[in-house]
């Protein structure tokens, strides 16, 4: 009994140090992971772009990660851990692919989600490999190496029917009424100020204020077809318009007692924070079942 137990210790402890000494899987912050320094700044924002604008075109995603080994695995085993971590592709689409580079290993593959498995095939993965990536790495030449490979991914996933990509509302190339006349959005507020005061300059506070409201209303209606929306939005504008002049005098006041009081004090504001688009990426839910081809240089 003792000889079992020692033996399942045993067998534990060293899963636990074969776990512990796997390479870790770098976290998605981008569409281009380089944890070796190969890429320099402008070429890794070139070769991001590139795969943002074929996302945005075919709904496809490609991902690049550079690392210096996947030692102690192999890079086939290591490689499907990245695809399950991060996650490239749409989900039930499964149209991602990721081309990794262990580069003190002197190894690469292309891992190829289900759903590009038909264009993207093994012997095309591995052609790719061959003909297009590792002769430039020979060379010394990574970043041509990964471009060219990363073009040649597109032209062939070009070639494959997939469904296609949402619109882009966030792009501006429409547009949207919910967005703009969000009563959240500074133009509007600034917007109906304005309008409010002119009404009532022109036509006095009662009657300039039914007729900022009625407005105001008759473009909800258009714009969002609901007369109860209209109706709330008219008579908001409306009561605003009625006692604007009391509510900036008031807000005025307000402040000027607030900065009297605050002795030019700067605490609690005196720092600015700036975001950046590091983590603006991430995987769509795709699935990966070991697709794909490896090869070395």
């Amino acid at each position: 009994m003792n000889a079992v137990k020692t033996s399942l210790v045993a067998l534990l402890l060293c899963w636990a140090f074969a776990a512990f000494a796997q390479v870790a899987v770098p976290p998605l912050t981008g569409r281009v992971v380089d944890q070796t320094g190969t890429l320099s700044s402008d070429e890794i924002a070139s070769l991001s772009q590139k795969l943002k604008d074929f996302e945005a075109r075919k709904g496809s995603q490609i991902a690049v990660l550079i690392v210096p080994t996947a030692q102690p695995e192999e890079i086939e085993q290591y490689s499907i851990r990245v695809a399950e971590a991060w996650k490239i592709g749409r989900k039930k689409i499964d149209d991602g692919a990721i081309l990794l580079v262990a580069k003190n290993d002197r190894k690469l593959r292309i891992e190829v989600g289900y759903g590009l498995e038909g264009a993207l095939t093994d012997v095309t993965s591995r052609r790719i490999i061959d003909e297009i990536i590792t002769p430039k790495f020979r060379s010394g030449d990574f970043a041509g190496g990964i471009s060219d490979g990363v073009d040649r991914m597109i032209g062939v996933i070009d070639g494959e029917p997939l469904p296609a990509p949402p619109p882009q509302s966030s792009s501006g190339s429409g547009l949207n009424p919910f967005a703009f006349f969000n009563p959240t959005n500074p133009f509007v507020i600034i917007g109906v100020i304005f309008f409010g005061h002119l009404m009532r300059s022109l036509l006095g506070r009662l009657i300039g204020s039914a007729a900022a409201g009625g407005i105001v209303a008759l473009l909800a209606w258009y714009f969002f077809g609901s007369l109860i929306l209209a109706g709330i939005a008219g008579a908001v504008v409306s009561l605003f318009t009625m006692f604007s002049d009391a509510i900036t005098n008031s807000a005025s006041s307000g402040s000027r007692a607030g900065w009297s009081g605050s002795g030019h004090s700067n605490s609690g504001s005196s720092g600015w924070s700036s975001s950046s688009d590091s983590g603006s990426f991430s995987g769509g839910g795709g699935s990966f079942g070991g697709g794909g081809a490896s090869g070395s240089w």
